[in-house]
């Protein structure tokens, strides 16, 4: 028979000493590419979005959007590349979210839109301020919540010490940002008196100009003396109450009228204008039975740069937090982990391991009913190697191990063994058959299918690979998922031509040498063959038993088909996500004030806390809490007031 092109690559490693080395390097490559590549939940997605805040002063709803709104809308949807344009207008102030189309370069989008918004800003009417312009990404959603919470510090403290907590968090590599949730600044109030400022002649914005004033420092020039240039430097900033309180702020009678005389001035905590608690559930028995209540708490939320690894990055950042908590933190505050996405996309991509692990070893054994242990044993080698230089690929493309890349994998179980058992297969039979020598044989059987396996390789990634063209958010999203799965089937196809003949070659050939005229094991006599032909016969000899299985399997399809129909099963592009938080997103009425909507909130904490899966949870008044992916499309982070309450 005349060698065709498989053939001929499965000669070149039939018996070469080589192959078993590249088999090796092969795996060594693939495992230590799994301690390489990042690990995070969801896959990286560019599509260019971007906030415009703008202000126009005094102006009401309906001029802002007559006036600045629509016009800006109307510039903006002339850029190419953009999608869509949403806005919200309210008093004195408006917001635009463009979203550009998916595949448009991210800094090439902004710089498009920032040129088209400053060009045009001649156009707006005279009060409006510049546009502030702030992009959005998925590496925005916060990889970890570290809280602070006690049953004794104010949040006043609290806050303080997670600033501290903050600034040595930012030391370590691969953070974007930390912002911290909750908890009152320092600030210095002045409450002025009217009756001694007219006593004193002074008015409010003279004060409030004289305390500005005097809070700023400046450049003033150079001094030279002696061939020496000095730099000189106007003023200084306001560094505590008592320089606050030893201001001059007018002059009665000739005689200076300090600040202290005319205002009370203390150092303290601001007002309230936000509240976060922290409690445990019933899932948590033991901390529940000590610590039965809300706690005041803070919030610090850490973001990761693109490209880094959730699940160090969360463990290094503990770590560092566990070694600062003897010198920072008092010992009356206690330190909870409220999220942790490095945890749980580890839990996640180990699971999805193990899922691919147990697929090998199912398909592994089905090969064994059919062809042996030994040919069950040359797909169990051959399948790792598949996988070990997919994982490689995934290392190279700078994919992320997530449960995308990762379910192309498991998908592809099935398909990736066809080709290294068809050649095992097709190897196995001929070494039975024993009419050539055995290096002859196998190279026979490989020109046999070798060529078909390749056809057949190419079919299948062609009814996968159009996936990744799909259009919208969900194309970046899925399109590793194809890609993956083809990269996955060439290399089985190189791998099925290349070690997989050495394996067959090395486990399947029978005891003794092959002959021509040896005893030759017929097909009819195996097991498989004759369960087969029981079940086939009587159909191809009766007509109404044909029919009967035609008809019926039409049935259970068609039956299958209305499932979608009466929605007997739900239709979604991906599975539910087995987070192990939830959020609660309460909207009070316009006017309710910041302690009403606590109440509120505390009155639905009291529920679920008594819920016996519920370990922990916190409540954010007045501000936002740590968005997840959903609360980044939808602008979670931006719900700021009294009346805006999340709870987790």
């Amino acid at each position: 028979m005349k060698e065709e092109f498989s053939g001929n690559i499965a000669k070149a490693f039939l018996t070469s000493k080589l192959t078993i080395l590249l088999m090796i390097a092969f795996l060594l490559i693939g495992t230590y590419s799994t301690f390489l590549i990042p690990r995070e939940e969801e896959p990286q997605i560019e599509v260019p979005i971007a906030d415009i805040f703008i202000g126009f002063p005094g102006a009401s709803p309906k001029e802002t959007e007559s006036k600045v709104v629509m016009p800006m809308e109307k510039i903006i949807s002339n850029i190419k590349g953009v999608e869509y344009v949403y806005s919200t207008t309210m008093k004195g102030q408006a917001m635009l979210i463009v979203q550009f189309k998916v595949g448009e370069d991210v800094e090439r989008s902004l710089v498009k839109l920032y040129n088209e918004l400053m060009k045009n800003m001649d156009r707006m009417p005279q009060s409006v301020t510049l546009p502030l312009i702030k992009s959005r990404a998925i590496d925005d959603v916060p990889v970890l919540g570290v809280t602070l919470w006690s049953d004794s510090t104010s949040d006043f403290d609290l806050r303080q010490q997670g600033e501290v907590l903050t600034n040595e968090i930012k030391k370590i590599p691969d953070i974007a940002d930390v912002k911290i949730i909750g908890g009152r600044s320092r600030v210095v109030n002045v409450v002025l008196d009217k009756d001694k400022m007219a006593e004193s002649k002074v008015d409010f914005l003279s004060i409030a100009k004289q305390i500005q004033g005097s809070n700023a420092q400046l450049m003033s020039g150079f001094l030279v003396k002696n061939d020496t240039s000095f730099a000189v430097e106007t003023g200084n900033f306001l560094t505590s109450r008592e320089e606050i309180a030893n201001l001059i702020v007018g002059v009665n009678q000739q005689q200076p009228v300090y600040l202290r005389q005319i205002a009370t001035i203390t150092d303290g905590a601001a007002a309230p204008s936000q509240y976060v608690t922290f409690g445990y559930g019933w899932a948590d028995a033991k901390h529940q039975q000590a610590y039965n209540s809300d706690y005041q708490a803070i919030t610090l939320s850490v973001a990761k740069k693109k490209g880094a690894d959730a699940m160090h990055l969360s463990e290094q950042i503990l770590s560092k937090v566990e070694h600062l908590k003897k010198e920072l933190i008092t010992n009356d505050v206690h330190v909870s982990t409220t999220r942790n996405y490095g945890e749980s996309a580890s839990e996640k991509v180990s699971e999805l391991l193990l899922h691919l692990i147990v697929a090998i070893v199912v398909v592994t054994l089905f090969v064994m009913l059919a062809m042996g242990w030994r040919g069950g044993l040359v797909v169990f080698l051959s399948v790792p190697v598949t996988f070990a230089l997919t994982l490689f690929s995934y290392y190279l493309l700078d994919y992320t191990l997530n449960r995308i890349t990762l379910f192309a994998l498991v998908f592809i179980t099935g398909i990736v063994v066809d080709d290294s058992i068809i050649i095992a297969e097709n190897m196995h039979r001929h070494f039975k058959m024993k009419r050539l020598p055995f290096r002859q044989a196998a190279i026979f059987a490989i020109n046999e299918v070798g060529n078909p396996t390749i056809l057949a390789t190419f079919t299948v990634i062609a009814a996968v690979l159009p996936m990744a063209f799909v259009s919208g958010m969900m194309g970046p999203y899925m399109s590793p998922m194809p890609i993956g799965a083809s990269i996955a089937m060439i290399l089985s196809l190189i791998v099925a031509l290349t070690l997989t003949p050495y394996l067959g070659y090395l486990f399947l050939r029978e005891k003794g040498e092959s002959h021509a005229h040896g005893p030759v094991d017929k097909l009819e006599d195996s097991g498989i063959y004759k369960i087969y032909k029981a079940m086939i016969n009587p159909m191809l000899e009766k007509s109404w038993l044909r029919w009967t299985f035609i008809l019926g399997t039409t049935a259970v399809l068609l039956g299958t088909l209305t499932l979608f129909y009466t929605k007997g099963v739900a239709v979604k592009m991906l599975p539910f996500d087995n987070k192990n938080e939830f959020q609660v997103v309460i909207d009070m009425p316009e006017g309710t004030t910041l302690e009403k909507t606590a109440i509120v909130a505390r009155e639905i904490t009291e529920y679920v806390a008594k819920q016996p899966l519920v370990e922990n949870y916190q409540t954010y008044v007045g501000t936002a809490g740590p968005i997840s992916f959903n609360g980044l499309v939808r602008h979670y982070d931006l719900r700021k007031g009294i009346t805006s309450p999340i709870f987790r």
